[in-house]
């Protein structure tokens, strides 16, 4: 067997490949906004006509000859809305996308143009072209050498459109995108822009489609029966006949299996998918801990050569949900123990590089999170192959129970795209639709929604989020995971009423908190640090999490959120321009409820105090300090006099009311007979700027990229928790900083400064800014100051 594999992998590598070529369009866009209110504004857009005709461009805008040198220049992803100013308004789009002027109130900020320039080879003539978008938010209208070529109305779904009939082989191709962000699909920061990759496909007219492989397995122990689903197209003027065959190998390449070569036969146009089957033995499976990946092969062969392959990333794992016993994956029962998120992050707004992505579900998954749902649209592509390689699991979400054809459409494109993600164990068809969701048109969207669902992927089922208490009528009749938000104080009599339903908390907690923050501040628009505030509508931490840990009905919950969002303020409106639900905060800076979910989300031995211990104005008053840990019992001490032993009530924190002394608080405990120490000291004045990145080395690519995370300390180094100092970054070298960012949800500072002004104040001793690399093999050097404290330096390698 393994000379017929080596023989085969021989004649692989000397065989000529003619597959697909995928390129980036990321750079080198040209950018202006236009008016959504005012033709004249936006290029003539309405007062030309440019659909009655094809190619009617001469005059317009559309026309590869119109000037635009001097537009700004940008690269995708790309999120003009993060650079706007933020405008305090009274209505409630404005509060609930944080204040940026963006919207059908703002026409001049709400219409944006993009213009790309590029090459074809006059050696591709006779190929198929595919221009593949991401994400756009949202409602884009594009353009190829000025014929229409299609209308994404989607903001979060990506879409690929054939264009091979409008690429010039002779000179410059220009694709012109007109983005419409006057409609909000959400009620929080969306961005708008092409905020995703753009590629260029270039394939055989005989070839695999975009999402076109759909892999599944039979497990079985340590075997398993792997079903590889190819699905080959003809664009040729005559009908093809083709070989198809499939492989796998292991993370290192090595070839594991193969199938047959299967002929297929395909009419003009024609399109058929083959189904085929490989046994293999000794799997590893993809788990938590161990996430490993497979490579699953697609190949096509014309005339003995090979003329397209393609590969998907393929886990072997099982998932179940059992309504009495919870969550299974490979057999082993444990609590989902996830968070919501949105996709925007300090600085950067939604258009994240994909280092962040892998950045973002690594501080998740160091807390003890083992899962993560995308509320309340598809999230990008990267993001669930962070997930893949790091082991989280995924709700992945529709963004509407709607089942009107553009809406299936959306749900269509999220499923073939998201399938063969190991991490993806569930789909959500739609989150809080109150008009619907409990009555007869809920029910019957839903059902239409599962039936598309299960006829693309049989290998997984659906939940639905519902903010609805002990209520069963509607989409709760049909769905076959009931998703709770909030109302966890019904959760009990609905699995009592209905106990062959598996629950899920969809939605939990979103205690409300602001980092460093100890007293509530109606002025600046700040809440305790502490799991004491939440909305009328939600539950604490220590509420929700109870519940689901003890009762073994409960497969888990997700908290409302991971992290910190921009928009959607509450409880408060202007001056506060972002949430405080988050565990994190919106540069991924732990609050002190961070510390109570690791403590009962992680095996690793956790002590936390807070606050913080510089109080001066309250020496002589009574501070209530709080211990999040897992031990059994914790002894606190002021200036090494004991304040008396506690035990740890499992699930919950501990508090102590300590008159506040200058000095040192510790506590002590033990966690399986090993000793745990933390404490809290009062700092001296800020003396130094303390910087450090998340990684030394990046990829010189243009696209890789570091986090530099920034602390105000004293000569001791030690943190000085309520430092509000402004640092200014400069840089050195090709690469670029794309944003800075502090945690403060009520800060109006820029996250974009220009070239050679990058500042921003430090919030409770914190802030963060975010560098990507260049093309050069040059360290990056970065230089952190403020005025008067000791500077920093950090140095990044570049390499190829």
């Amino acid at each position: 067997m393994k000379k017929t594999f080596y023989i085969f992998l021989l004649l692989w590598s000397i065989s000529p490949i003619i597959a697909q070529q995928k390129i980036s369009l990321d750079e080198g866009w040209k950018f202006h906004f236009g008016h959504s209110a005012n033709p004249d504004k936006d290029f003539d857009y309405g007062n030309k006509l440019l659909f009655h005709k094809s190619n009617i461009y001469e005059t317009t805008i559309l026309s590869p000859k119109f000037i635009d040198t001097t537009w700004s220049t940008v690269n995708v992803p790309h999120d003009w809305v993060v650079e706007l100013p933020f405008v305090k308004s009274t209505t409630h789009e404005m509060d609930s996308h944080g204040y940026k002027p963006v919207g059908g109130t703002y026409p001049e900020t709400s219409i944006g143009w993009y213009r790309k320039h590029f090459s074809v080879a006059k050696k591709d003539e006779g190929k198929r072209f595919e221009i593949q978008f991401d994400g756009i938010y949202r409602n884009a209208s594009i353009w190829l050498n000025g014929f229409y070529v299609g209308t994404n109305f989607s903001g979060y779904v990506g879409n690929s459109y054939d264009v091979t009939d409008y690429i010039n082989f002779e000179g410059d191709n220009v694709l012109v995108i007109r983005v419409d962000a006057t409609q909000f699909e959400g009620w929080f920061y969306e961005g708008a822009g092409i905020y995703r990759h753009v590629w260029l496909t270039i394939r055989n007219s005989t070839h695999i489609p975009t999402d076109g492989i759909f892999a599944h397995a039979t497990i079985d122990g340590k075997k398993a029966k792997l079903t590889i689903e190819t699905e080959v197209e003809n664009k040729n003027l005559t009908g093809s006949t083709a070989f198809v065959y499939s492989y796998i190998t292991d993370r290192n390449g090595k070839l594991l299996a193969k199938t047959a070569e299967q002929k297929v036969e395909l009419a003009v146009n024609g399109k058929t998918t083959l189904k085929q089957q490989l046994n293999l033995s000794n799997i590893t499976l993809w788990s938590l801990e161990n996430p490993y990946l497979y490579k699953v092969y697609s190949v096509v062969k014309q005339n003995n050569r090979i003329v397209d392959q393609q590969k998907v990333n393929f886990g072997f794992r099982t998932v179940a949900f059992d309504a009495k016993k919870g969550f299974f994956l490979n057999g082993k029962n444990f609590k989902i123990q996830g968070t919501n998120n949105h996709q925007d992050h300090a600085g950067i707004g939604s258009a994240l590089p994909d280092f962040m992505q892998y950045y973002r579900i690594k501080l998740l998954k160091e807390m003890g999170s083992n899962a993560y749902r995308a509320s309340h649209n598809a999230p990008t592509k990267e993001l669930l192959e962070a997930c893949d390689s790091l082991g989280m699991l995924v709700v992945d979400e529709h963004r509407l129970l709607n089942s009107s054809p553009e809406y299936v459409d959306q749900l269509k494109r999220l499923i073939k795209r998201d399938r063969n993600h190991p991490s993806v164990i569930l789909w959500s068809i739609g989150n809080e639709e109150q008009n619907i969701q409990g009555n007869e048109y809920g029910k019957r969207i839903a059902l239409s929604l599962m039936a598309i669902q299960k006829e693309l992927d049989p290998t997984r089922t659906s939940t639905y989020a519902a903010d609805m208490a002990n209520e069963y009528k509607g989409v709760n009749e049909v769905i076959p995971i009931r998703g709770f938000n909030y109302r966890e104080y019904a959760v009990a009599d609905y699995h009592r009423d209905h106990p062959n339903q598996p629950l899920l908390g969809t939605e939990m907690g979103s205690t409300v908190t602001t980092r460093g923050i100890y007293e509530k501040d109606e002025i600046r628009a700040y809440v305790p640090d502490q799991d004491i505030t939440h909305p009328w509508w939600a539950s604490k931490a220590e509420t929700w999490w109870k519940l689901a840990a003890e009762n073994d009905y409960w497969l888990g919950g997700f908290v409302w959120t991971g992290f910190d969002y921009r928009g959607e303020p509450t409880p408060y409106k202007w001056p506060n321009i972002s949430s405080h639900f988050g565990i994190l905060d919106v540069c991924g800076f732990p609050k002190n409820i961070y510390y109570y979910y690791k403590s009962w989300w992680s095996n690793a031995p956790i002590l936390h105090i807070s606050p913080h211990w510089n109080w001066e104005e309250k020496i002589g008053q009574p501070i209530e300090v709080w211990v999040n840990s897992n031990a059994e019992e914790v002894e606190l001490f002021l200036n090494g006099k004991s304040l008396g032993k506690k035990s740890m009530p499992r699930n919950s924190h501990l508090k102590w009311n300590v008159v506040y002394q200058p000095g040192t608080l510790e506590a002590i405990a033990f966690k399986n007979g090993e000793k745990i120490t933390s404490k809290v000291e009062t700092t001296g004045v800020a003396t130094k700027v303390l910087a450090v990145a998340n990684k030394t080395t990046v990829l010189a690519d243009g696209k890789d990229g570091v986090i530099v995370n920034v602390s105000i300390v004293d000569e001791k180094g030690r943190e000085v928790p309520n430092a509000n100092n402004m640092v200014f970054f400069e840089l050195e070298v090709d690469g670029q900083i794309i944003g800075v960012g502090n945690g403060d949800p009520s800060s109006h500072e820029p996250d974009k400064c220009r070239n050679g002004a990058w500042q921003r104040s430090a919030f409770n001793g914190k802030c963060q800014v975010i560098l990507q690399a260049g093309k050069t093999t040059n360290d990056l050097v970065l230089t952190v100051k403020s005025n008067g404290l000791a500077k920093a330096k950090v140095v990044i390698n570049q390499k190829k």
